[in-house]
């Protein structure tokens, strides 16, 4: 039994039955695909959660914590719930509701609202909360309320910021909003909440100095092959913009980033696994340890999600696997390194620039136009410069069209583009290549089926094809493809 089997069923009966068998049998790799709640409790719950097994008429399933929240249910303070990785369905759907959770994780509703969110969709207002009230359970304004609670617990249990501070933080429009949704979510005060922190957290506070940055465990479900993640980090690093240090297995990549309200510069630890393995965790699910530098913490939700998207922490690898390694070719592949992931990118505008050319020039790009960090860390000096500002600089030629076209919006690469839309966009700019658009569209767009034009890749790898050809790549069977 994978996660992919409580996806659609013939009959609900069948399909929630399903569900309390990985409640039953505390499935951690069921966690963030769907979230119980226990009516005689009130509490929602991971399927993991170790708390003594409910009865199955005292059980209700919900896909997001959010419909969990608006049915009245506050989360379970002992398997932290809203800590999960997120459902694998928002990256790989195409759809407006996948759109929608990819825009909402990246706070769009926060700081545009629902009507910002509806233009970017393309739809009404209107429409967007009707399909995602009647595909997750809950509307738009809901699920940013659960990531803003969210992204509360984390700085009241990691941080020593004052109360006040963290309610702005995370996004909430008045200190009363924020007592009242923390109370209804966590059934406790904000010093409660912070109270009740697990000993590293609280060891993390103590340590914690205003230059120490927020630290985070960015969690992922089943095993994760850290390795040639930062393998392929490193091979593209950029000087000024990104670096790697360290020793295989215990390697620490840094970058820059430019966010909605400021900048920042983050750090994620390459986390070893057991010997032999390769992997960071075992088979339940497990976490890259990171630390955030941000210059405002209203953009922590958001770069979050862009390193989630770069580290593709929110797959679903044992639907992957099973998929891929049914085939002939590429099932030894697939056990020698189970949970290989599809990175993606913290930037997408940066990614389209860099896939088309090539790291020398970018670093070239980042020296000349690049706007300097106010303060500099050591070899993190500047953040890539912005499409505006390239397509000024560098009129001509394919680059400059690229750049022109993703600063007046003809190319969108933002979490909720149409990728269809978006790969025409980018192939009706002049002389840029069908191979470019295709890492485009793997990368910045997170598309989990993409195979390099001209590639012959049986139909038996969909809808994994990204994932496939990464599985060559690692073993050396596929050569370049850039």
């Amino acid at each position: 039994m994978t996660p992919q089997t409580v996806q659609p069923a013939e009959h609900e009966k069948t399909h929630e039955d399903v569900r309390y068998e990985a409640v039953r049998s505390r499935d951690a790799r069921f966690d963030g695909a769907f979230f119980f709640a226990v009516e005689t409790t009130g509490i929602y719950c991971r399927p993991s959660c170790p708390a003594v097994t409910p009865k199955r008429r005292n059980v209700r399933f919900f896909a997001t914590a959010a419909a969990a929240q608006g049915s009245g249910f506050r989360a379970c303070r002992r398997c932290r719930p809203d800590a999960v990785p997120g459902s694998a369905d928002w990256n790989v759907r195409a759809d407006v509701v996948g759109r929608a959770m990819r825009l909402i994780g990246d706070g769009v509703v926060d700081r545009e609202g629902v009507a910002g969110l509806a233009v970017r969709l393309g739809y009404s207002a209107r429409q967007v909360q009707r399909q995602l009230t009647a595909e997750v359970g809950a509307g738009p304004v809901a699920l940013a309320r659960a990531q803003r609670a969210h992204t509360a617990r984390v700085l009241l249990q990691t941080t020593g910021l004052p109360v006040t501070e963290i309610a702005f933080a995370s996004g909430f429009a008045s200190v009363r909003q924020f007592n009242d949704t923390i109370r209804a979510v966590y059934a406790a005060t904000p010093s409660e909440l912070r109270a009740a922190a697990p000993a590293r957290d609280r060891a993390a506070r103590r340590a914690a100095t205003p230059s120490a940055g927020v630290p985070l465990r960015l969690a992922h479900r089943g095993p994760y092959q850290p390795g040639p993640v930062f393998d392929l980090l490193r091979r593209e690093t950029v000087a000024g913009v990104e670096e790697v240090s360290g020793e295989r297995g215990r390697r620490v990549y840094r970058r820059t980033l430019r966010l909605p309200y400021g900048t920042g510069i983050v750090a994620v630890q390459e986390r070893p696994g057991p010997p032999g393995t390769g992997t960071g965790t075992g088979s339940g699910g497990g976490w890259l340890e990171a630390r955030l530098h941000l210059t405002d913490l209203r953009d922590l939700t958001t770069s979050v999600q862009r390193l989630r998207r770069l580290f593709d922490l929110d797959a679903d690898p044992y639907a992957v696997d099973e998929r891929l390694g049914a085939d002939p070719r590429l099932a030894p592949l697939v056990a020698a390194r189970p949970g290989l992931r599809s990175p993606g990118t913290a930037d997408p505008d940066e990614l389209a620039v860099r896939a088309l050319v090539g790291r020398a020039e970018a670093e070239r790009l980042v020296q000349r136009y690049g706007k300097v960090l106010d303060a500099p860390c050591g070899t993190l000096t500047h953040l890539f410069p912005e499409p505006a500002v390239l397509a000024e600089a560098v009129p001509d030629g394919t680059p400059g069209a690229l750049a022109a076209a993703l600063a007046d919006g003809a190319v969108r690469l933002d979490p909720g583009a149409d990728r269809d839309d978006a790969e025409r966009a980018l192939l009706a700019v002049p002389g840029l290549d069908a191979r470019t658009v295709a890492v485009v569209r793997t990368r910045a767009l997170g598309d989990p089926d993409v195979a390099a034009p001209g590639a012959t890749v049986p139909e038996s790898w969909r809808p994994w094809r990204s994932y496939a050809l990464n599985h060559l790549r690692a073993a050396g069977e596929w050569e370049n493809d850039r």
